[in-house]
């Protein structure tokens, strides 16, 4: 995969576009023999979020050993491309590495990046030498990291079952506008919500209600299941709260289909 890639470089950060938690300037996209990973995600997308822990991981891990990582912020929902939604995101999801805020997808159109997230992996010389897109790939990501930097360590533990590199998933629902009330087959339910208030939920297999508070914009978890789930959902908004989408996660292959 690499020998297609490497003799693309990497593009530079726009000059102009905030950043948080990076000095004055913003961050250089060549830094002499530091690999460098940059991260496209949006606080609002359940799937980066997902991604996250992995990506905050890798900057404790490999940090001191050369890596360089850099989130780029993209929003893809009207309640993520606050700026200032942004920087208490940054903090309230414990992001200690740089954060390019693109909100105009400036730097995602540079990159022809199809969908979130997306992650590009460039050596000490600013070229590609790896990249995926989208959940998943972690271990490859890890394993390539560690080519880069010359080192040697165990990599990180599956956060979740369906992260495992051999695990058998099956295939979603598709995210729906606003919120969504109907059937559905997913791992998981996630809303991208804004305002303040509580959300009202009710899952036909589960058979109960629960609720969620809403305090900031951003995806909510709504619902989680073992494996993969057929079922149907409803959703009461409070007065208060907005639902931009209604999205549904990934789950494991039911045992009985597995086994088929």
């Amino acid at each position: 995969m690499r020998a297609p890639v490497d003799t693309i470089v990497a593009p530079l950060f726009p000059r102009r576009l905030p950043w948080v938690n990076a000095p004055a300037g913003g961050v250089s996209v060549i830094q002499q023999g530091r690999p460098m990973l940059v991260e496209f995600w949006d606080f609002c997308r359940p799937n980066s979020l997902r991604t996250l822990p992995y990506v905050r991981a890798w900057h404790e891990r490999y940090a001191q050993a050369g890596l360089r990582v850099v989130g780029v912020h993209c929003p893809g929902f009207d309640a993520s491309r606050d700026d200032r939604s942004v920087e208490d995101a940054v903090g309230r999801l414990g992001i200690a590495y740089p954060v390019l805020i693109d909100g105009e997808l400036e730097l995602w159109q540079e990159y022809e990046n199809q969908g979130w997230p997306a992650r590009y992996l460039f050596d000490g010389r600013a070229r590609l030498f790896d990249y995926h897109y989208g959940e998943g790939g972690y271990a490859d990501t890890e394993m390539a990291i560690q080519e880069l930097l010359g080192v040697s360590r165990e990599p990180l533990t599956p956060l979740r079952p369906e992260d495992a590199p051999q695990a058998e998933l099956a295939a979603q629902t598709a995210d729906q506008r606003g919120a969504y009330s109907g059937p559905y087959e997913a791992g998981g339910v996630w809303a991208v919500l804004d305002g303040r208030g509580t959300v009202r939920v009710h899952d036909s297999v589960c058979e109960s209600a629960g609720e969620v508070e809403v305090s900031h914009p951003g995806a909510y978890e709504l619902l989680s299941h073992e494996r993969h789930t057929a079922s149907a959902l409803s959703i009461e908004l409070g007065s208060g709260v907005r639902c931009e989408a209604t999205c549904f996660t990934p789950g494991l292959v039911p045992v009985q289909s597995a086994a088929a």
